[in-house]
């Protein structure tokens, strides 16, 4: 299998104007395409894992890492990049992908995703992974290292700004809530925190486990600007983050609502999909769903219709 350029660049997004609107979201929407197949991709090689998380997440990492972070993708390390923590570290498989869609990872290096002496193991290691900037495991560490991460940024002058990725899972630790506290405590407006909502946990629904509704009333009340919208709607994603770019005074939220398995109808339904096995004749199936999927919401589902699972493989060979 081949691999394609990235279309990322190293631009300073504190500077100048953004693109025009209807060429950034399709722009977008391609990426966040190309993270799922790769995340697909990737998960094949185990045979199975966290992959309804990445194709429910990948719409936002990719307006984070194309549109939103200032960063370089030579020179993970530059000191001025805008921070994405991933406190949620068993959806490293997503990260990986947008990590390459971004240019940070080389694409064929995904091949080796889970395998022995990889640079990509299945849960998030700062050590091995370049761009990867905390390591994940124990949930409900990442806010709280974002709040200390963020509190030294101010100190030194530094204007980056810090991200933090979780889960409504992660809304169930204390932690979560004392960082909260602290951040809003010490105005850290260069903190913004973005919760995935899958409404999902390995024990079951989310609503089961612990059930944490009003999640945005939440946030307010522990100081916090807070905005909800749709995770799987890159068009509301976008609004949501300009919006936060000029927000000042107080720590940000962006509360996202996605769907595990968004994009394959064959993964969405299944019951329990929190680490998923799929078999080995439905990858291709996946493949074909996504594609057939993508293609009908640009208003071409004719092409990929008539073409059948041709698209999605000759979109396989062009990705991981």
């Amino acid at each position: 299998m081949t691999s394609t350029p990235t279309t990322a660049l190293a631009v300073d997004r504190r500077t100048g104007p953004p693109p025009p609107r209807p060429q950034r979201l399709r722009a977008l929407e391609e990426s966040a395409h190309r993270i799922r197949l790769n995340a697909l991709n990737m998960a094949e090689v185990q045979g199975q894992g966290y992959i309804g998380q990445a194709l429910g997440v990948a719409d936002i990492l990719a307006v984070v890492y194309q549109d939103v972070l200032n960063h370089r993708p030579q020179d993970p390390r530059w000191p001025e990049r805008d921070r994405l923590l991933l406190s949620v570290g068993h959806y490293a498989i997503a990260l990986y992908a947008a990590l390459a869609e971004a240019g940070v990872l080389d694409l064929a290096e995904l091949e080796t995703y889970g395998s022995d002496d990889s640079r990509l193991p299945m849960s998030g290691m700062a050590s091995y992974t370049p761009g990867m900037e905390i390591s994940g495991g124990s949930l409900g560490h990442g806010l709280g290292i974002a709040t200390g991460l963020a509190l030294g940024l101010r100190h030194q002058g530094n204007e980056a700004r810090v991200y933090n990725l979780l889960s409504d899972g992660e809304l169930d630790e204390g932690s979560t809530w004392e960082a909260a506290l602290a951040c809003a405590h010490h105005g850290l407006d260069n903190v913004t925190a973005i919760v995935d909502v899958n409404a999902l946990q390995a024990d079951g629904p989310t609503q089961g486990v612990l059930r944490t509704e009003p999640v945005t009333a939440k946030w307010e009340a522990f100081g916090w600007h807070a905005i909800r919208v749709d995770g799987n709607d890159v068009d509301a994603l976008v609004t949501a983050f300009d919006d936060l770019r000029g927000h000042r005074g107080s720590p940000a939220v962006l509360v996202c609502d996605t769907r595990v398995g968004r994009g394959v109808p064959l993964l969405e339904s299944r019951e329990k999909a929190h680490f998923m096995r799929v078999e080995e004749h439905e990858w291709q199936i996946a493949r074909d769903q996504l594609t057939e999927r993508f293609h009908a919401g640009r208003g071409d589902g004719s092409a990929a219709s008539a073409n059948g699972g041709s698209a999605a493989t000759a979109d396989k060979e062009h990705t991981v």
